[in-house]
């Protein structure tokens, strides 16, 4: 595979949709129809992946068991990989996906409490040790990212904005052991800086390791 595999995470209201619209507006000059935006749970244009994700965010389920989330987005991951990512890098594209494994460990894993191991093993079976070049973490500290999802957001809102505080504290706390245990794939990234200034800050950062400049 040719292409390079770039991810992003964050917690709920770190920012992630704005600033990956800017981003991708950048790129899009260098990469062209090279460029590949996709989404975890789903994927855009696959069908299977994009199914279980109406389920498994559905509000509608407020009551399923973790380890069954945890097993629908190891399933959906797995037809993103084979239908969807591997396809473009095989092409040569660069792919970006808002959001990949490293979100079933932080939600799963330390937010539901499943445990960091038992996530991590259920998904190696779906990834088969497959991960990205380089992770953009967006960091937020859990109560400002759930005030501004209260404050700006009115297009979804889905089962995990439902949870309590307490939920999306563990969920932080698990993406700072990750990046701990992954410095040289994620880098973090402060989003509570004005928007200008973190997109920036990831510009600088995809720039060096994708070997663009302005």
């Amino acid at each position: 595979m040719t292409g390079k595999f770039i991810s992003f995470e964050g917690p709920d209201g770190a920012g992630k949709t704005s600033v990956l619209a800017a981003i991708v507006e950048r790129l899009s000059s260098y990469y062209g129809d090279d460029l590949l935006l996709t989404r975890e749970p789903g994927g855009r244009d696959n069908v299977v992946a994009e199914a279980i994700r109406d389920l498994v965010l559905s509000p509608d389920y407020p009551e399923m068991d973790p380890r069954t989330e945890a097993l629908l987005y190891a399933a959906s991951r797995r037809e993103h990989i084979q239908k969807t990512i591997k396809p473009a890098l095989v092409a040569g594209k660069l792919v970006i996906s808002d959001r990949y494994v490293d979100s079933s460990i932080a939600y799963q894993g330390a937010g539901r409490e499943i445990g960091f191991e038992a996530v991590l093993q259920v998904n190696q079976f779906a990834i088969e040790d497959f991960w990205p070049d380089k992770t953009i973490y967006l960091d937020i500290r859990p109560e400002v990212g759930l005030a501004r999802i209260n404050q700006y957001r009115t297009d979804e809102i889905n089962r995990l904005d439902m949870d309590p505080l307490s939920f999306h504290q563990r969920v932080s706390a698990g993406y700072h052991r990750l990046a701990k245990m992954a410095p040289d794939r994620i880098v973090v990234i402060d989003a509570e800086q004005p928007l200008e200034q973190v997109i920036e800050d990831v510009w600088q950062v995809l720039s060096q390791e994708l070997k663009v400049e302005d």
